[in-house]
């Protein structure tokens, strides 16, 4: 490792808290006593300073003389990482897991998580300022009424970690009981065979006759409900097959559109928003001026990352933030304009909005605070602390006077207006490529007259710099921070695909969330890629392709489709017949017999009913009265009967 520097090198390293030329640095070296006499190299064998033996002469330093952050900085250049590379790739997998082990939580627990690292964070200020680590950790555990010993705790879990990775090692790891009541192997495989069939027996019909086969067989078996909960796990395209059959399970594979279109498609940087000075027809015939976000390199100049949208909107920022991090690598420090588009919540810290159920201007947690880097507001109304503004004014010559833009450049002034004002508006695709081209020979002009360039581009400068410094990349689940959301969009409840802006998206897993309200992460400007489904409560879930929509007359592809269907079905009924050991006869058999009850003894005793008929004790029959008279009377004592008997 290299430890004496003269003041020209210190000046060229550009070190944090260090002058940026030579002379400053020896004005530094006069002001702070460098060359005290006894600090000198060899006469003191840990001296500070020495003459320089080459050409030229002058004085070098040693590196323990520059300030901490300085010294911290120069090891990082110049020490290179030793020891197995599968350790290596071992720690950089676990580094992988803790993310995706986060990603994976329900927001309430991501927040607890995001509470203690906002503690810690307040701890190392406080330590940074000169306060013993103790006192600091009593200070804020009193503040935020925790125990002392759980603060001691945190900072124990992130031991050794990276700042930008604290936040997953302090989720809670906690996921409660996984147990299941006991049940027979042969109860389990009898309601299987007896529900899993085309007559679709209700669930509770099929517990009862193994409720009473249970009996005469001495299983044991749980609950209604236990064991419903235990069918309903198995998978949905199983349970289709079984009960709705080979068509119904057809439909679960989401059908072929066939349409006659087809679909075509890193220490420090400061951001800023442009409105352009040229008018733009957008998609739908609205004629404006677009606004564009960009983040530049403070050491080099480039233009790392832009977006162009109608407005400078919080959207627009995040994905430009998203390119950036996505195509070099999380920046340590980041220059914002205090505006409420760069200052919203979910771009600096913020707490989590309720669901609207609708794409919506959400809020969620800091995505610079939470990737660990640290953020400055630049002074309003202040060109200079935003260097980004030059380049602006720049590109507000070169790139929107552009021929291919004749007619449609507005002037940047009232006054400014040119003579041919309105009488042309290009079109935003070719907006966007002359943009792109523009601002790539921004990047690639040679000449740059700044100390730093010397001639060199902005992009040679830039890439010198990238091949020797240390880069952190974003893990795949922290790229899925900066994506839109659209909340609350139902999936299809017979084969579970989401449709967003008339794209169609579609995984197998979306089969488990059949009519239920999801997340989708996406990007609005590549629909195609597919997007990242997340549960309302902020679970990840999985990706989702984008299902393309084949030519209305494509054989082929109706025949590639057909195709992968029918394996897919056939995977699922090889899965069911391995769920299906016995077969309905089986079951059938398996049922007792259920003996015929007695028939009813025959009554001894048979009592009349004769309502609210008075009965006359009974009188001598006269052996010579008329029979007629006597039927008569008899008849007409049954239609007395029957009128009471009516009313």
């Amino acid at each position: 490792m290299k430890q004496w520097f003269t003041p020209a090198d210190l000046a060229a390293l550009a070190l944090p808290g260090m002058p940026a030329t030579a002379r400053a640095v020896q004005l530094m070296a006069q002001r702070e006593n460098w060359k005290r006499p006894d600090w000198q190299w060899p006469t003191n064998e840990q001296g500070r300073w020495r003459r320089r033996e080459a050409r030229g002469g002058g004085v070098e330093y040693h590196y323990s003389l520059l300030p901490t952050r300085a010294r911290a900085k120069i090891v990082s250049m110049h020490v290179t990482p030793t020891g197995d590379e599968r350790a290596e790739a071992k720690a950089d997998l676990s580094h992988r897991e803790m993310w995706s082990f986060f990603d994976a939580l329900p927001e309430r627990k991501k927040e607890k998580a995001r509470e203690k690292l906002a503690a810690l964070d307040e701890i190392n200020a406080l330590i940074i300022s000169g306060m013993h680590k103790d006192i600091a950790c009593q200070m804020v555990a009193t503040q935020r009424d925790i125990a002392l010993r759980t603060v001691y705790n945190w900072r124990g879990l992130v031991a050794g970690k990276d700042r930008a990775d604290w936040l997953p090692y302090l989720a809670p790891r906690h996921v409660g009981t996984m147990t299941e009541a006991p049940c027979d192997a042969g109860a389990w495989e009898y309601l299987k065979a007896d529900y899993l069939r085309l007559e679709r027996p209700n669930f509770s019909d099929c517990y009862r006759r193994l409720t009473r086969i249970a009996e005469g067989k001495g299983w044991t078996i749980p609950s209604n409900d236990a064991l419903l909960r235990r069918v309903q796990a198995l998978p949905a395209p199983l349970l289709v097959l079984a009960r709705d059959g080979v068509e119904a399970l057809k439909r679960m594979f989401p059908a072929q559109e066939r349409d006659r279109s087809v679909f075509h498609a890193l220490e420090a940087v400061n951001a800023d928003g442009h409105k352009w000075d040229v008018w733009v027809r957008w998609p739908d015939g609205d004629i404006g001026r677009p606004v564009m976000v960009g983040f530049q390199d403070l050491y080099s100049g480039m233009i790392l990352s832009w977006r162009v949208d109608r407005t400078e909107n919080k959207e627009t920022v995040r994905l430009a933030l998203g390119d950036l991090i996505e195509t070099f690598g999380i920046p340590d420090h980041c220059w914002l304009d205090n505006g409420r588009n760069f200052a919203s919540k979910w771009l600096t810290g913020g707490i989590p909005n309720r669901y609207r159920f609708k794409v919506r201007d959400e809020e969620p947690a800091g995505i610079l605070t939470t990737v660990g880097t640290e953020v400055h507001w630049t002074t309003p109304y202040s060109g200079q602390s935003k260097p980004i503004e030059r380049a602006w004014r720049d590109m507000a010559q070169s790139i929107a006077k552009d021929p291919r833009f004749a007619g449609a450049w507005t002037g940047n002034t009232v006054a400014a207006k040119p003579e041919n004002y309105g009488s042309n508006a290009v079109d935003l695709d070719i907006f966007i490529q002359v943009v792109g081209e523009g601002i790539a020979e921004h990047n690639a002009r040679l000449g740059r007259t700044s100390r730093i360039a010397a001639g060199r581009s902005l992009r040679d400068v830039f890439m010198t710099s990238y091949e020797v410094s240390p880069i952190r990349k974003a893990t795949p689940e922290q790229r899925r921070l900066w994506l839109l959301a659209a909340e609350g969009i139902r999936s299809d409840t017979v084969n579970g695909s989401m449709r967003i802006e008339g794209n169609r998206y579609w995984a197998e897993f979306l089969h488990a969330f059949r009519g239920q309200k999801l997340v989708a992460r996406f990007d609005p400007q590549s629909l195609h890629d597919g997007i990242h489904v997340y549960r309302l409560d902020g679970a990840y879930v999985g990706y989702a392709d984008c299902i393309e929509a084949a030519g209305f007359n494509d054989v082929n592809a109706a025949r590639s489709h057909a195709q992968t269907r029918r394996a897919w079905m056939r995977a699922q009924t090889e899965m069911l017949k391995a769920e299906r050991k016995l077969s309905i006869e089986e079951v059938a058999a398996m049922l007792p017999t259920i003996e015929e009850p007695a028939p009813l003894p025959e009554t001894k005793i048979v009592r009349p009913v004769f309502g609210n008929l008075a009965m006359k004790p009974e009188t001598e029959i006269d052996p010579d009265r008329d029979e007629d008279e006597v039927l008569t009377n008899f008849g007409r004592g049954l239609a007395l009967v029957k009128n009471n008997a009516d009313l």
